[in-house]
């Protein structure tokens, strides 16, 4: 695929086309859908960049499955952005049970060497914490979005929809690994604490 021309001026208008050819609102749900995938996938790389001027991350296999998932994602927004009878999972990537099982089986392996929470955590204590913490709450909203187009169009897969659940718990785990790793305390959420008082 060579990419010669960057403008067509079709959105212009506020529309746009599907790759089936079939011509869409940019307020469309599914426009939504595959539009926030694409802004995940932006942090993810920033996410990414970030980790690589880390010490502790250099050769770390962190960066390896950021680089996946990026793909991955890549993938899930191609599938959003293709009607599901124009869909063709032989000739076309999509997200599968199996990139599931891996984001399981590395959620798993990270949580064996974490201390057990005892209270929810604050995004923060490191610019690299609190990037993977604005990537899960952007993959939430992707995954609502997914839903809300799912009611709207039944045919979407619904591993499009589970991929996104394990990616924002992945991202969690990885948000207290990054914190662990790099030696910065995690901020804990203080459910009791003196009330403000106006200066």
């Amino acid at each position: 695929m060579r990419l010669t021309k960057i403008y067509t001026k079709i959105g212009d208008k506020g529309g746009t086309t599907l790759a089936s050819g079939d011509k869409i609102s940019k307020a469309a749900l599914r426009l939504e859908a595959y539009g926030t995938v694409d802004e995940l996938n932006s942090w993810m790389g920033l996410l990414r960049d970030q980790l690589k001027l880390q010490n502790e991350f250099q050769g770390h296999w962190l960066d390896q499955s950021l680089e996946r998932i990026q793909n991955e994602l890549f993938d899930l927004g191609g599938e959003l952005a293709t009607p599901t009878k124009h869909l063709n999972i032989e000739k076309q990537r999509v997200v599968s049970a199996a990139d599931v099982e891996v984001l399981e089986q590395e959620i798993d392996n990270v949580n064996e060497n974490l201390q057990p929470l005892a209270n929810f955590v604050l995004p923060g204590g490191h610019v690299c914490n609190s990037t993977a913490h604005l990537a899960r709450t952007v993959c939430r909203r992707a995954e609502r979005e997914l839903v809300r187009l799912r009611i709207d169009e039944p045919d979407v897969r619904g591993e499009t929809q589970i991929y996104l659940n394990r990616l924002s718990d992945w991202l969690f785990v990885m948000g207290r690994l990054i914190s662990q790793r790099l030696g910065c305390p995690e901020v804990l959420w203080q459910q009791k604490r003196p009330a403000a008082t106006r200066k």
